[in-house]
């Protein structure tokens, strides 16, 4: 069996997919994600196959009918490999490996390959290696390892030496010696990543005081390319799936003197494995201690209120899911339909119009975000000492004044401000703040 599975990467290789489903969706095209995490991956797609079935078989999921007619398939096409849009055990892909005389991958595989390519960062590579080998730990009893011998996350790297995935040992008087390989450096693993996520803390205790919004959604979205154009970022920007894993953290300029915060994070997915949720715990950090989510939305996606759904299920996993968010439907220059674009909408009428690479409607997302920056404006009586200038500056650059009065060195100004500025402003010390109005 080990000599269909040298290695879980699926670039340039020809895949056939394969999606079992229980209930019909709708009519949709099932396997629309999976074709594009797998070009994603590399692989030229030569045939889909999709198969309703009443239950799932333990031993080769499909049943064994039709994955004889999987095995004629790959053979017609000369596949070599088969991707399923499902999670198969290890006994499921060990008998259709049999039957097809190919590399059989499971959804959680092939994202964990696409992962593993994208990782550029040591932080990165840690993460992805932790989440292949706990992916790996509990098939250790039927998918056998030498664990010395197979590359992870970082390649030949000392942090990728161990714990790729998608690999086979002749036997299993091998087990007991890769399960306490895995565990010491899983161990090794979340130590390390402890360490990083110290000091991501502290980075992030260190900008308290500082508006802190996340740009969160599906992968692919557009979320490193308004990024870019809001920011200056220079982050790397590709039309596909992941094309970044890495945190980024950017200064943005409103308008009216205000100034935030606005950082990137890794793009969410339709049953993303759980081992890879919790090995970027770190990373996602950014969008549990953001003061405002910006939900970027592919309206030119067909399923963009499927993709809706999942980041609301992530938000939730992570801790997210009662945070302040704002919608964002981006690409809007390339709709297919307008009546699409319309229900949406409808549905989300608070949500904001854009196009992150023409830029449109960006002014109108700055106006959103400035106003839940500051917040619901009240009038307030401020009097301070003349000679305390930063009080005045504050006034002027966050809010509005209304009237000034000065008298034996001291001056009551009166000022329609933001809420949410009034720890900003009480921070310079004035002498008495009384709100007025709201």
């Amino acid at each position: 069996m080990e000599k269909f599975r040298q290695t879980l990467k699926v670039r340039k290789e020809r895949a056939i997919l394969v999606g079992a489903i229980q209930r019909a969706r709708n009519g949709s095209d099932d396997l629309a994600e999976l074709t594009a995490l797998a070009e994603s991956a590399g692989a030229i797609v030569v045939d889909k196959f999709q198969q309703k079935i009443r239950k799932i078989s333990t031993v080769t999921y499909i049943g064994k009918g039709k994955a004889e007619q999987l095995g004629e398939r790959v053979k017609r096409f000369k596949a070599d490999v088969v991707i399923f849009d499902n999670d198969l055990s290890p006994r499921q892909i060990r008998e259709l490996e049999e039957i097809t005389k190919v590399k059989v991958l499971d959804r959680g595989e092939l994202i964990l390959d696409i992962f593993a390519t994208r990782a550029k960062t040591k932080q990165a590579k840690l993460q992805v290696e932790l989440a292949q080998l706990e992916y790996t730990y509990p098939r250790l009893t039927r998918m056998w390892s030498h664990l010395d011998t197979v590359a992870g996350a970082g390649g030949g790297t000392a942090a990728g030496a161990v714990g790729g995935i998608g690999t086979r040992g002749p036997g299993e008087q091998q087990l007991e010696i890769d399960r306490r390989l895995v565990n010491k450096r899983i161990t090794l693993l979340k130590r390390e990543l402890a360490n990083i996520d110290k000091r991501r803390i502290r980075e992030i205790d260190g900008r308290r005081g500082l508006f802190k919004i996340c740009l969160i959604g599906y992968t692919n979205s557009g979320k490193s390319t308004l990024l870019n154009t809001l920011t200056d970022a220079g982050v790397f920007v590709a039309d596909r799936l992941f094309a970044t894993l890495d945190t980024r953290t950017r200064k943005w300029t409103l308008g009216r003197g205000a100034e935030v915060l606005l950082s990137d994070t890794v793009g969410f997915l339709k049953s993303l494995p759980h081992q890879l949720i919790a090995s970027f715990k770190a990373t996602l950090e950014e969008a549990i201690n953001a003061d405002l989510l910006l939900h970027i939305i592919d309206v030119s996606n067909p399923d963009a209120l499927g993709q809706i759904e999942s980041v609301k299920k992530v938000l939730a996993e992570i801790g997210c899911g009662e945070s302040p968010v704002l919608l964002v439907l981006n690409k809007v220059d390339i709709v297919r339909k307008v009546s699409d674009l319309e229900m949406l909408q409808t549905l989300c009428p608070d949500a904001v119009c854009i196009s992150a690479k023409t830029g449109l409607g960006l002014e109108q997302l700055s106006e959103a975000v400035l106003a839940r920056y500051t917040g619901t404006i009240v009038l307030l009586r401020v009097s301070s000492s003349q000679s305390n200038g930063k009080i005045q500056s504050f006034l002027r650059a966050y809010g509005r004044i209304v009237d000034e009065q000065y008298s034996d060195g001291c001056v009551q100004i009166e000022a329609a401000l933001g809420r949410n500025q009034l720890p900003g402003l009480k921070h310079l010390g004035p002498e008495n703040i009384e709100i007025i109005q709201g």
